[in-house]
């Protein structure tokens, strides 16, 4: 026991800990691949973000738009879906939505991650390919919502280079902070 009787583990233990961590979802991420959208893919696209939406919040008309109708909402109009195979099966997806919008071009999206795929790596990968494909097409700047209560996602977003915005329109209840990344 430690000081004042609280349990703990050393410095080193911890660091241990973390660095066994690091190494294991290095080595799970290596069995992830990240595919750009077929519509095999539909039925995870869909639901994966069916699941986490309804678990903390409310499907929303514009999520049921995007989730239903991914071609004529998100690919017809200039934009992509990533999704990511954990071993061949679709545990993870990411879109990025054509904005017309002066300010950002396109919109990093419909962001999610199986439950029994997360801690893999996934989320990160994901948004990486989304912004790699983003800077390859000519995007200079990305958006995003999100809210404050899914802490994992914005300590992701922040990772991946993304800085808290204010004052852009939202069509999401949800959304409580806005987010945007520099591409250029």
């Amino acid at each position: 026991m430690g000081s004042h009787g609280r349990v703990g583990i050393s410095a080193r233990s911890a660091v241990t800990l973390q660095t066994g961590d690091r190494a294991k979802k290095i080595r799970e991420s290596k069995d992830v691949t990240i595919v750009k959208y077929n519509p095999v893919y539909h039925t995870a696209f869909k639901t994966l973000n069916e699941e986490w939406i309804s678990t903390y919040f409310e499907l929303e008309e514009a999520d049921r738009q995007a989730l239903e109708n991914p071609d004529q909402y998100i690919l017809n109009p200039g934009g992509k879906i990533f999704v990511a195979l954990y071993r061949g099966e679709p545990v993870g997806v990411c879109a990025l939505i054509k904005m017309n919008d002066p300010d950002y071009d396109y919109e990093l999206a419909k962001m999610a991650v199986s439950p029994k795929a997360q801690g893999k790596n996934i989320g990160y990968l994901l948004g990486q390919s989304a912004i790699n494909e983003a800077r390859k097409i000519g995007a200079k700047a990305l958006y995003l919502e999100s809210n404050t209560i899914l802490k994992p996602a914005i300590n992701l977003y922040y990772k991946l280079g993304f800085q808290k915005i204010t004052g852009h329109v939202s069509p999401y209840k949800r959304c409580n902070i806005q987010m945007s990344l520099i591409c250029a």
